[in-house]
């Protein structure tokens, strides 16, 4: 929670319900440099997913909003539960880089062979300009991680006690009073 609302060490902050923020920040300024936001993805080696941006990189201005899409392929044959973590490079400018949607504030569950494209839509902070850090930076990397959770472990075990506890009450039991 601290790294999303700071912006400390590349992590991306999550623009809130307050409306007159979203209105200072979201306006674009007219006449500032074009910024590049790279984008790049990858899964863990327990998942087995394909992930991916639809596009490379964006070009846009401070304060103005961009969707973005990545697409997302569970490539077993059982459904899988998974989490985004994500953080921006340079580092800095994680405090100006606000989410406004992204698929990676919930957890995401794709049945077996599901492909889904999952939006992100975000701005840079007008103020990113303002930062003497930052001058000289005109590409940002956002990047994500998607990492299995343990809630398909604990489902797929419950399924598998109750298949197994069905299977026992349908035989008699040798050796066990009743």
């Amino acid at each position: 929670m601290f790294c999303q609302t700071t912006g400390f060490g590349g992590t991306t902050k999550r623009l809130e319900d307050n409306e007159e923020a979203k209105r200072e920040m979201l306006k674009p300024v007219e006449g500032s440099r074009i910024l590049r936001v790279t984008f790049d993805g990858q899964v863990s080696s327990s998942l087995p997913w394909t992930f991916k941006p639809l596009q490379r990189d964006i070009k846009l201005i401070p304060g103005e909003s961009v969707l973005a899409f990545f697409t997302c392929k569970n490539n077993s044959n059982k459904a899988i539960t998974g989490i985004a973590t994500y953080n921006v490079q340079p580092p800095k400018a994680g405090v100006y880089f606000n989410k406004i949607q992204c698929f990676c504030f919930d957890e995401q569950r794709l049945e077996p062979n599901e492909e889904v494209d999952m939006p992100v839509l975000f701005v840079i902070d007008p103020k990113f300009l303002q930062d003497p850090h930052l001058q000289r930076v005109s590409n940002i990397t956002l990047y994500y991680n998607f990492f299995k959770t343990g809630e398909d472990d604990d489902h797929d075990l419950l399924r598998m006690q109750q298949l197994q506890e069905s299977q026992s009450s349908d035989y008699p039991h040798y050796g066990t009073e009743k």
